[in-house]
């Protein structure tokens, strides 16, 4: 598999005010077991806090990358020729995106706790998604990674 000119990856991952609720998740188990004795209180706080901890965890292990060809957003593999103009979206654009903007067909990877995002149309005739809502910290990047992609596979 031939690597793009301009790799690009990124992991959405969950801020670090959710580890501090996941102990506190941990920290509630706890106290709703106490009533039992303290070696169920603790093996609340322990399976609560990994409980919860390995939620956010999951939730925040969702990667965006351009690479060989491809933008890979979550599960979704497109290939970079199939992709269009991008959008540079700030904080307020990407929440009107998020919001009363969006089109039901689209494919959104979002983030609610990534402010910026990058709106990418879909040009294959055959696909009826209209475009890509991805939420992404770096949204500049990412559209000049899909942007040197789309013209390698062009010239190839």
């Amino acid at each position: 598999m031939q690597l793009s000119a301009a790799p690009y990856e990124e992991r959405l991952t969950a801020p670090r005010s959710w580890w501090l609720i996941s102990f506190l998740a941990g920290a509630s188990l706890a106290l709703i077991l106490l009533p039992f004795g303290t070696l169920p209180m603790l093996g609340g706080l322990v399976g609560g806090t990994a409980t919860a901890a390995v939620a956010a965890s999951s939730y925040g292990s969702v990667r965006i990358r351009v690479v060989g060809g491809a933008l890979i957003a979550g599960e979704a593999k497109i290939p970079v020729t199939a992709l269009g103009e991008s959008e540079i979206l700030d904080p307020e654009e990407a929440r009107a995106w998020r919001t009363h903007k969006a089109d039901t067909r689209a494919f959104m990877l979002l983030r609610a706790y990534v402010p910026t995002a990058l709106r990418v149309e879909v040009s294959d005739p055959a696909d009826p998604t209209p475009y890509l809502y991805l939420s992404t910290r770096e949204p500049q990047r990412l559209a000049e990674a899909i942007r040197v992609a789309r013209e390698a596979a062009a010239a190839a």
